[in-house]
C-alpha cells in the first residue's frame, strides 16, 4: 500500500508539472530576462514581452521549455513525494499545524533542488539567447557544459543557491497553500470546489515569490555566467547581491517579480499545478484506493 502510494504522489506531480510548463512558461520567459538583461537593455518586463515578440516572434517566449518539459515532470514528482515524506517524517499525525507544514515544505524543497538546479540551469541559459546567429539549441548548451566543466560545475552550477531558494520558498508555498485549503474546508468540507484549489495554489504561489525572491535573481545571473562561481558559496552568493545592488540598487533584486507574481495568480501556472496535482491525486485515490 505504501509502494502504490508513492506512485500515486509521482504521477500526480508528473502531470502537476507538465500543467505547470505548458501554462507558465511565457511568463517564465519575461521574468528571467527582466532579472539576467545587460542594464538598459529591456525598460521593465512589459518592454521585454513587447521586444521579445517583435523581434524574436511569439513562440520566442516559450524558449528554453525544453529543459523543464523533459525535467520539470522529475523535479515535481521528486518535490510532492518528497513533501508528502516529509509530512511523515515531522508528524505521525495526518493534520499537521502550519508550523509543521513549513518544516516539511523546507525539506521537500531542500530535496527539490537536486533536479531543479540542472534543469533551470539550462533552462535560462537557453532563455538568455535574443535571437542571435550564434544562438545554440539544448543538446549543444547540454554538450557545451559538460564538456568545458563537467558535472559539478557545468551541470550542477547554482545548485547551493538553488537550495538556499528553495527552502524558504517551499515552506512558504506550502503553509501559504495549506491555509488558504484549510479556511475553504471550514466552509465547503473535503470537497472542496476546483475554484478555491485555484485559489489556494495562488496564494501558495505568491508565498513562493514573495518568500525567495532575490535568491532567484542571484540564481538566475550565476546560472548564466560564462565560468562558474569560486569558493564558499555563501561568500559568492553575497558577492553577487553586493553586484547586483551596486548595479541597480535594491530594487534589482526584484526585477521580474511581477510576471512571476502574475504567473502564479489567477489561473496561471501556480494555480494549476495544485489544481492539476490534487485532481489527479484524488482520482487516484478513488481509483487505486491508495
Amino acid at each position: 500500500m505504501s509502494y502504490l502510494t508513492t506512485v500515486n504522489d509521482l504521477v500526480a506531480g508528473s502531470v502537476a508539472g507538465a500543467a505547470q510548463v505548458l501554462v507558465g512558461q511565457p511568463l517564465d520567459t519575461v521574468k528571467t530576462r527582466a532579472q539576467i538583461a545587460p542594464k538598459g537593455m529591456f525598460k521593465g518586463p512589459m518592454d521585454v514581452l513587447a521586444q521579445t515578440v517583435r523581434k524574436e516572434g511569439f513562440f520566442a517566449l516559450y524558449k528554453g521549455m525544453a529543459s523543464p518539459l523533459l525535467g520539470i515532470a522529475g523535479v515535481n514528482s521528486l518535490l510532492f513525494a518528497s513533501y508528502v515524506y516529509s509530512k511523515r517524517v515531522v508528524s505521525p499525525f495526518p493534520q499537521l499545524s502550519l508550523k509543521e507544514i513549513a518544516i516539511a515544505g523546507a525539506m521537500a524543497g531542500a530535496a527539490n533542488a537536486i533536479l531543479a538546479s540542472p534543469v533551470e540551469m539550462f533552462k535560462v541559459r537557453m532563455q538568455g539567447q535574443y535571437g542571435a546567429a550564434t544562438d545554440k539549441k539544448l543538446r549543444d548548451v547540454a554538450k557545451e557544459m559538460w564538456r568545458d566543466w563537467g558535472f559539478r560545475n557545468g551541470v550542477m552550477r547554482g545548485y547551493w543557491v538553488t537550495v538556499a531558494r528553495e527552502i524558504p520558498a517551499y515552506a512558504g508555498f506550502y503553509t501559504a497553500f495549506e491555509f488558504s485549503k484549510r479556511k475553504f474546508q471550514s466552509q465547503y468540507g473535503d470537497k472542496v470546489p476546483v475554484w478555491a484549489l485555484l485559489a489556494s495554489g495562488s496564494t501558495g504561489g505568491i508565498a513562493y515569490w514573495l518568500s525567495c525572491y532575490p535568491l532567484d535573481v542571484i540564481k538566475s545571473r550565476i546560472q548564466l555566467r560564462q565560468t562558474p562561481p569560486t569558493g564558499k558559496p555563501w561568500k559568492y552568493m553575497a558577492n553577487e547581491i553586493r553586484m547586483v545592488i551596486a548595479e541597480s540598487g535594491l530594487t534589482g533584486l526584484f526585477r521580474g517579480l511581477s510576471p512571476s507574481l502574475l504567473r502564479t495568480s489567477g489561473i496561471p501556472a501556480g494555480a494549476s499545478t495544485f489544481a492539476a496535482f490534487e485532481l489527479t491525486r484524488e482520482f487516484l485515490t478513488e481509483s487505486t484506493g491508495a
